[in-house]
C-alpha cells in the first residue's frame, strides 16, 4: 500500500468507522457461527470487531510484518498465520464462517482472486458462509491507490465467479461506495 493509504487503515478515524459503520452494514443479520476465518486483516480494525462476536477467531495475512503486528496486539486472543489467502495453509472443512473486508481489490488479479475464492469454499464447513465487503470503483477510489495493487471486483460479476468456486445461495447488496456479499458453501 501507498503511504496515504497506510496511513488511512491503520488511523483511529478508519478503525472507528470499521466499528460503527463498515461492519455493522456488511455483517447485518450474518450468522458466523462460533469458528471463523478473517482473511487480510492488515492492521486490525476488522479483527478487533470480529473478536467480540465470534467464540474462536483465526486470521490469515499476507504482509509478515503485518501478521507480526497482529500477534502482539491480540495475543494468543487470535490464532494469526502468515500466509496467502488464495494458497491457505489450513485444512479443509475447518471453519463455520470465511469472512474478507475491504481486500478483495488488493488480491493481484482476478485469477487470484477466484482462487482464494475457492480456497475459502475449501476451509469451510458444509453449510458454512463466506462474507464480506469491498469498496465501488470509483475515481476517487482509484486515486487513493496510485502504485498500490488494486483490482476492483465488480459486484455484477461476483455471483457466477463464487458459484464457479462451489458456492451456492450467492448474494451481492450494494451500498454507499460498497458492497456485501454472502455465499454458502453447499
Amino acid at each position: 500500500m501507498n503511504l496515504i493509504h497506510r496511513r488511512l487503515c491503520s488511523s483511529d478515524k478508519w478503525a472507528r468507522a470499521v466499528e460503527d459503520e463498515l461492519l455493522p452494514w456488511a455483517l447485518e443479520g450474518v450468522p458466523l457461527g462460533p469458528d471463523t476465518l478473517e482473511i487480510g486483516p492488515g492492521y486490525g480494525a476488522t479483527t478487533r470487531v470480529l473478536l467480540r462476536q465470534v467464540a474462536n477467531l483465526s486470521a490469515v495475512e499476507a504482509d509478515a510484518g503485518y501478521a507480526a503486528r497482529l500477534r502482539r496486539e491480540f495475543d494468543g486472543r487470535v490464532e494469526v498465520i502468515h500466509g496467502d489467502g488464495a494458497d491457505l495453509p489450513l485444512p479443509d472443512t475447518r471453519f463455520d464462517s470465511v469472512a474478507c473486508f475491504t481486500m478483495l481489490h488488493h488480491v493481484p488479479s482476478p485469477a487470484a482472486q477466484d482462487r482464494l475464492f475457492a480456497e475459502a469454499h475449501r476451509v469451510l464447513r458444509p453449510g458454512g458462509l463466506f462474507t464480506g465487503c469491498d469498496a465501488l470503483s470509483s475515481w476517487g477510489f482509484r486515486l487513493l491507490h496510485l502504485g498500490d495493487t488494486c483490482v476492483p471486483v465488480p459486484p455484477r460479476t461476483l455471483p457466477a465467479r463464487l458459484r464457479a468456486a462451489g458456492f451456492a445461495d450467492c448474494e451481492v447488496t450494494l451500498g454507499k461506495g460498497s458492497f456485501r456479499f454472502l455465499a454458502y458453501r453447499r
